[in-house]
């Protein structure tokens, strides 16, 4: 029997793999994996440091970007996708959530980091002042429409970057335990 010979312009199988080498009990692992505790946790964290961080940067350059935002998304995503290995849809919807209120949470923190530098207190001090009257002033004086559209930019990068990539094997394995779960058994070939 004649050698098959390989085509020397032929790139290399990266995603092949074994066929059939994937089952169920390995997708039941990546299930269990999962931590929506870990993502939330992980979430938090991100945003109290990129608030701190947005704050100093915009008072050392006395500017504010408000495109940071987005960049708050990609890192909410990532941390996310990271510390709660997610699959289903909670972790692009719970980043998005989260990247919306920690864009208005870092906008709150640089404004009243701007307010202490000019009434020449700290910015915990500013932030212990806040009462409800303060934040109708908040929203007309410090809130744009960009804030807005950058803060819904930075959700939608967040909830695209949430969930776990998963390599064509695992995604069978996936596929075959919600199939056992659901019941249903693919036919066999022949």
């Amino acid at each position: 029997m004649p050698e098959k010979r390989k085509s020397v312009l032929r790139l290399p199988k990266r995603h092949g793999g074994v066929p059939g080498s994937s089952s169920a009990a390995d997708g039941e692992q990546l299930i269990k994996a999962q931590s929506f505790r870990d993502a939330v946790i992980a979430g938090l964290i991100v945003i109290i440091l990129f608030s701190v961080v947005w704050a100093m940067l915009s008072t050392l350059v006395n500017r504010i970007f408000p495109w940071m935002t987005v960049v708050l998304g990609v890192l909410i995503g990532l941390v996310m996708r990271r510390a709660g290995r997610g699959l289903d849809w909670r972790f692009p919807v719970f980043a998005a959530v989260l990247a919306l209120a920690g864009a208005l949470a870092s906008n709150v923190v640089v404004a009243a980091a701007f307010t202490a530098s000019e009434l020449e207190t700290s910015t915990f001090t500013i932030l212990r002042a806040v009462t409800a009257m303060t934040w109708p002033v908040f929203f007309d004086e410090v809130i744009s429409a960009a804030d807005v559209v950058y803060a819904l930019f930075g959700a939608a990068t967040a909830a695209f970057y949430a969930n776990r990539r998963l390599s064509r094997g695992e995604y069978n394995a996936v596929r075959k335990w919600q199939e056992e779960q659901d019941g249903f058994v693919p036919m066999k070939k022949n």
